[in-house]
């Protein structure tokens, strides 16, 4: 088992204070948004093992996949860690995106590779050909959007702004079929001229910090991107808060954005996104509506299946991770969470042992499948530890 030396990156967004009150140290006065886990080669963790040299963690893996990783995930997915884990630490709000489903990514990827469009050009799309669901697990009160409202909810919640520039996409909503509603809508903000759409914008951010109630996430998120699009395109979106121990699972073709709070993410390894507003990021609508899906769904939110064994797992549809959580009792029989596969283990709250190593809130550990591994609160203390491993 390695401890994990871990990156934090510091994007705009980030909260300046959530990830520095769970690791104990001070802030820094700079946005601190997300740390990342595992070996992902924009930021890999770094491991030092016995008595070798600190290295990145996607090194290691690379030089015995097999061992590290077990025969049975290599089979599965290839010589490499197939998830990445973070801590998200969202201040403002993130992105409007989408991620593509398995097929499109590789097809999309494949076009722009063969029309030579370069990994790091500003308007590409697909910088791989993989998927990328993700569920994020809030330690916080956690606010986001996810999924279309129903066309009649989405029109009521746009006439109550009662701004006559908006009143054709009411009128839309009202009068078609639900998919093809949602989906002229949306094409329509995104298109629209951008001189109207920023005065649009800024007329439905009044009203909505006006109105308050369901319209103030709507107005926090015009105030971090006056003028956007995006700001509209929010507004027929579902709105989420989570308690602290709650998820959601963000499939292809789901519309979403964080908001604000801390949590735990964990995505397959991929950089595929889409973006729909909420960004001075390129936007190419085109694609964005080839993989979006237009349909209303009711965001699941997930609590956790709580097995014999205490684990308590966040169950999801796809194999390239598995995400669960221990909340250890003082003075418990520490509890062996060996396994075949490769696994991460962070701790989020109170102190906690994993194998030799203490660990502290923002603190993580590294398992190579197979070894042997028990986990149980620090000298008979409480804690909570989440656990990512793969299907395999």
């Amino acid at each position: 088992m390695d401890r994990l030396a871990n990156t934090v990156r510091p994007y705009a967004w980030g909260s300046t204070t959530a990830l520095p009150e769970l690791l104990g140290v001070a802030p820094t006065g700079e946005p601190q948004a997300e740390m990342w886990m595992g070996a992902h080669p924009g930021a890999p963790s770094r491991i030092t093992r016995g008595a070798e040299a600190d290295r990145p963690l996607s090194e290691v893996i690379a030089a015995a996949p097999d061992r590290e990783l077990g025969e049975a995930a290599v089979a599965k997915f290839g010589p490499r860690l197939p998830f990445l884990l973070k801590i998200l630490a969202a201040g403002a709000p993130l992105s409007l995106q989408v991620h593509p489903d398995l097929t499109q990514a590789r097809d999309g990827y494949g076009a722009e590779e063969n029309a030579g469009v370069p990994l790091d050009a500003p308007h590409r799309n697909y910088k791989d050909a993989n998927h990328k669901p993700e569920l994020i697990c809030a330690l916080t009160p956690f606010d986001g959007l996810c999924g279309f409202r129903p066309a009649a909810a989405a029109a009521e919640l746009l006439a109550g702004l009662e701004v006559d520039s908006l009143k054709p996409y009411v009128d839309l909503l009202r009068a078609q079929p639900e998919e093809a509603a949602l989906r002229e809508v949306l094409t329509a903000v995104l298109t629209a001229d951008p001189q109207d759409m920023a005065a649009t914008v800024a007329e439905a951010a009044a009203a909505a910090e006006r109105l308050g109630g369901d319209y103030t996430p709507y107005a926090s998120v015009a105030h971090h991107y006056p003028g956007d699009p995006g700001v509209i395109a929010a507004m027929l979106l579902n709105h989420v808060r989570l308690q602290p121990g709650e998820a959601l699972f963000l499939g292809a073709g789901v519309p979403h954005a964080y908001l604000n709070g801390l949590g735990v993410e964990i995505m397959a390894n991929s950089d595929n996104v889409l973006r729909c507003g909420l960004t001075p990021k390129h936007v190419d609508v085109p694609e964005l509506l080839r993989i979006v899906r237009f349909e209303a769904t009711e965001p699941g939110i997930l609590r956790p299946e709580v097995s014999p064994s205490g684990e308590e797992v966040y169950d999801t549809p796809i194999d390239e991770f598995r995400l669960s959580r221990y909340v250890l009792a003082p003075d418990a029989e520490p509890c062996d969470v060996t396994a075949s596969t490769p696994q991460i283990l962070l701790c989020t709250a109170g102190r906690v042992t994993a194998g030799e190593l203490a660990l502290a809130p923002g603190e993580s550990a590294f398992v190579p499948a197979g070894e042997k591994a028990e986990i149980s609160g620090a000298a008979g203390g409480a804690g909570t530890v989440f656990r990512a491993t793969v299907v395999a």
